[in-house]
């Protein structure tokens, strides 16, 4: 049977507990994987790709165990958030996701030393209080 994306908009969808813990767990989830890219980018080091060096450096970025990680992350993240979209309108699910950019900003501070500059706080603030309103709404 074929849904119009109308039909789709008019279905009532709930915020409630699972929904919810589906949305969080999404997000934590691509956060995660972030946060192990960046890792695995640390121990790798900087690098270009280059015509020569394209085998060997794609194989050690792909055995490279934090970038690994990251993406088993975002596979399963994948696989949550589509579940959370089938309950949650994407209006309210998708603001949600800028979570994981406070997250992350907090932990790669911590982890690698990132700068935690008053402008950047002040940033995060309106991102928390954007997130409170639309999960409000």
């Amino acid at each position: 049977m074929f849904v119009t994306p109308a039909a789709l908009s008019s279905e009532s969808h709930e915020m409630n507990a699972i929904s919810f813990s589906l949305i969080l767990t999404g997000v934590l989830l691509n956060a995660a994987a972030q946060l192990l890219l960046k890792a695995g980018t640390n121990v790798v080091g900087h690098f270009e790709f280059h015509a020569d060096n394209i085998v060997p450096i794609g194989l050690k970025l792909a055995f490279q165990p934090f970038i690994m990680g990251g993406m088993a992350c975002y596979a399963v993240s994948l696989v949550v958030w589509i579940m959370a979209l089938s309950r949650v309108p994407v209006s309210i699910a998708y603001p949600m996701l800028s979570i994981g950019y406070v997250i992350n900003a907090f932990v790669a501070w911590h982890w690698f030393g990132e700068a935690l500059a008053a402008q950047k706080l002040l940033g995060i603030g309106f991102i928390v209080v954007g997130v409170f309103l639309v999960a409000r709404s």
